[in-house]
């Protein structure tokens, strides 16, 4: 029943793929034509320009988040008054639904807005490629760093406060203490945070979307498939863009999981679950 309910828009979307796209007959069985046009064909500049920008987006918005996330786990596990409440209040980027917060940032980001008040400038951030791609990285850090922050708190908390009472007698500092305690211990926790985030920006829609509508070379792959699929009515196009891309975020967690997380899927006596 599992397999059925996961596996079923996969397969369906699969043999569409290898279907034309007309609207108003029955469609053709075109074999692989479709994956053609989009590797090869008239889509190929498109389809491969969004591979590089939501490569980018994910790169350089899950390294940031992975600082800064870090960051504020080991300022929140520290002992100080009202940390309660700091961790009560770092949830609410997190809480606020993408679009929403995409167009609050976008109000910051009006050449009227907050940003360029700060900055005391008139730039343009959705006109240009680089100021609407840094843009979108900061509202995108801004909403899920505390996510990132909240798992890594979880690992954090787990190690035996033990551990540094010992290193602290043998004459370890804090830096010290951080990469040979700190860093090691906590590292299925963030294995497991960047893991999550990096299949969510891999298929990352609305920030784009909102900010520019694609343009300035900031469309991805997610904003790609939906505007053949639904915009141009080309659906057996939108299935192979769709399996595709599937393929793609498959590819890349499963080589991620090999070189950084496999101890993560192991069992407790070693043996991947």
């Amino acid at each position: 029943m599992l397999a059925a309910v996961i596996g079923y828009p996969v397969v369906q979307a699969v043999w569409r793929s290898f279907f034309s796209d007309p609207v108003a007959k029955t469609p053709e069985f075109v074999g692989l034509d479709n994956y053609v046009k989009v590797l090869a064909g008239d889509l190929s500049e498109q389809f491969w320009a969004s591979i590089h920008t939501t490569l980018f987006f994910s790169i350089a918005s899950v390294t940031l988040e992975v600082l800064i996330g870090l960051a504020m786990a080991l300022v929140m596990n520290r002992a100080f008054r009202g940390r309660a409440i700091v961790r009560a209040s770092i949830l609410v980027p997190w809480a606020i639904p993408t679009a929403v917060a995409a167009v609050m940032w976008k109000w910051v980001f009006n050449v009227g807005g907050v940003a360029n008040s700060l900055l005391g400038a008139s730039i343009l951030w959705t006109g240009a490629e680089w100021p609407a791609k840094t843009a979108i990285i900061i509202a995108d850090v801004w909403k899920t760093a505390p996510f990132i922050g909240l798992l890594t708190l979880a690992g954090l908390q787990a190690i035996p406060a033990d551990l540094y009472e010992a290193a602290r007698v043998d004459g370890a500092g804090p830096v010290r203490s951080f990469f040979s305690i700190t860093l090691p211990l906590v590292r299925p926790a963030l294995v497991v945070a960047v893991l999550f985030r990096l299949l969510d920006v891999l298929r990352i829609y609305d920030l784009p979307q909102i900010f520019t509508n694609g343009s300035n070379n900031t469309m991805t792959l997610s904003i790609l498939v939906v505007r053949q699929s639904i915009g141009a009515l080309k659906a057996g196009v939108g299935s192979a863009l769709s399996t595709l891309t599937f393929l793609i975020i498959f590819a890349i967690a499963i080589a991620y999981i090999r070189m950084l997380g496999a101890n993560v899927m192991a069992g407790r006596d070693g043996s991947e679950s």
